[in-house]
């Protein structure tokens, strides 16, 4: 926390500043009221201990105009002239506290303790409703490799180490950081994620350190950073590897010295947050290209978990489904377990799950939401997964196999299609029109059936020389819907 103190009197100031400072708070002097504005209006103060009487003004009045120009400092009035009035006044017209010359040092900075306290409450949960994420369900891994995450994750968690989380993308990168932050003595604090990849590059020294008031064009109002946004919690840098060379040497030297420099202010602050990247890339070869700093990277990799993919730990896949089924049970409100047919198990156990767990998450959600009578049949899963299953050989209106209503119906439309496509010599748009459907839909059907494994001998429904015609039509129809 920043303070600046007020006061006239040069023996007041030194006493209150040198108390500050001892108590650890980065802190700023100005003697009268001129000096205060011109620091108080930079935005990045967070508390001012004033003086009421100045020779060139009021500190009331001060703090009134600083609160109107939307700079977020607290007051503490501080003042020899001791009256119920000024007090009143001083609080009514926004001041935090209200304290007595002579004052006892201890008690001022119980009063300076607490306003931080609010303060780091308020940003808390200001920044809490924009990024945090509920993640509180726990999940224990079957496979060797996870274990031994878990167990690395256990042990650096009550350190201050910097950790790097590699693994692919939707391994739970994020998830295993904020399990790490949920278990360390930071816990109480911020734990603050930010997508490296997201920031614009022209905006991330403002976005990592923040800003004074009219440091840049745009900077309308003093803003917080994410370092002192995650003051005493944790920062989780995403994506770090995306980060440009310039931001890097900025960012190495805010782990090393624990402190960072608003953009636009003359102020260096003392920050303690404890620092988990992640990413997808592989740091070491970007070192070797030359683009991630060698110095950083081994700041970054003092403490290294790697989550391997979901397709090298496949005694997780049965737990994670059934996990995930639970989750999405709550997420859509139902009263019971969504449940899986045979054939379902069976594909989901064997995919190679490209994206990992966070597209094992995207699937099942969205199988819940398609199936019918809780219960997720190959139909509600997507064609790459769902191309897979093994199905009967198509014949005409015949099918073997009848499985259920929605198989039926699909298999009919089928038959008719390919019956008018035969009809038709292959051509497709004589095809549709004459089904009453557009030409796209046709294609659209043609796609689906054949990702289920349900098309017959193209030879036996394609016309060369008509359906380049077909295609070229395909963009018009399209361009229709």
């Amino acid at each position: 926390m920043h303070i600046l103190v007020i006061d006239d009197e040069r023996a007041v100031r030194e006493i209150l500043a040198e108390a500050c400072r001892q108590a650890g708070y980065s802190v700023d002097e100005a003697k009268n009221c001129t000096e205060a504005a011109s620091k108080l209006v930079r935005g990045d103060v967070d508390l001012a201990l004033c003086d009421i009487k100045m020779p060139d003004g009021n500190g009331v009045d001060l703090m009134r105009s600083v609160k109107e120009s939307g700079v977020e400092t607290n007051f503490i009035m501080v003042t020899a002239f001791a009256s119920m009035e000024s007090a009143v006044e001083a609080l009514r017209a926004g001041a935090s506290d209200y304290i007595i010359k002579p004052f006892n040092t201890e008690e001022v900075l119980h009063r300076v303790q607490q306003i931080a306290a609010l303060r780091g409450l308020r940003e808390e949960n200001r920044v809490l409703r924009k990024f945090a994420k509920a993640d509180a369900a726990k999940f224990r891994f079957v496979s060797p490799a996870m274990a031994d995450v878990e167990r690395l994750a256990g042990k650096v968690a009550p350190t201050d180490s910097t950790v790097l989380i590699t693994g692919e993308s939707g391994t739970g990168k994020g998830v295993l950081a904020r399990t790490i932050h949920e278990l360390s003595r930071r816990s109480d604090h911020l734990f603050l994620p930010v997508n490296c990849s997201a920031i614009p590059e022209t905006l991330m020294e403002a976005e990592f350190f923040g800003h004074t008031k009219g440091a840049f064009t745009g900077a309308d109002k003093a803003r917080k950073g994410l370092f002192l946004q995650a003051d005493l919690g944790t920062l989780f840098l995403d994506e770090v590897g995306e980060l440009p060379m310039l931001m890097q040497t900025k960012l190495l030297h805010a782990i090393e010295e624990k402190e960072i420099r608003a953009v636009g202010s003359e102020q260096s602050r003392r920050v303690d947050c404890r620092i988990i990247a992640a990413t997808n890339r592989d740091l070491s070869q970007m070192v070797k290209e030359g683009t991630f700093r060698e110095d950083l990277f081994f700041r970054l990799s003092m403490f290294h978990i790697h989550i391997p993919p979901l397709r090298e730990r496949k005694e997780d896949i049965r737990s994670l489904i059934r996990f995930v089924l639970e989750g999405a049970r709550e997420q859509h409100g139902a009263a019971n377990c969504m449940t899986l047919a045979e054939d379902v198990e069976r594909l989901l156990l064997g995919y190679p799950w490209p994206g990992n767990v966070r597209q094992m998450e995207n699937v099942i959600n969205r199988a819940c939401i398609l199936a019918e009578d809780n219960c997720i049949t190959v139909d509600d899963l997507p064609p790459e997964i769902a191309r897979n299953s093994p199905r009967e050989e198509f014949h005409g209106t015949s099918i073997a196999n009848q499985r259920c209503l929605r198989d039926l119906l699909r298999e009919f439309e089928a038959s008719v299609i390919y019956r008018t496509l035969d009809e038709t010599s292959g051509d497709r748009r004589a095809a549709a029109q004459r089904l009453g459907i557009g030409l796209s839909s046709l294609y659209r059907k043609l796609e689906e059936f054949e990702a289920y494994g349900m098309s017959k001998n193209p030879s036996s429904h394609q016309n060369p020389s008509r359906d380049s015609n077909s295609e070229q039509g395909i963009k018009h129809e399209t361009s229709r819907n």
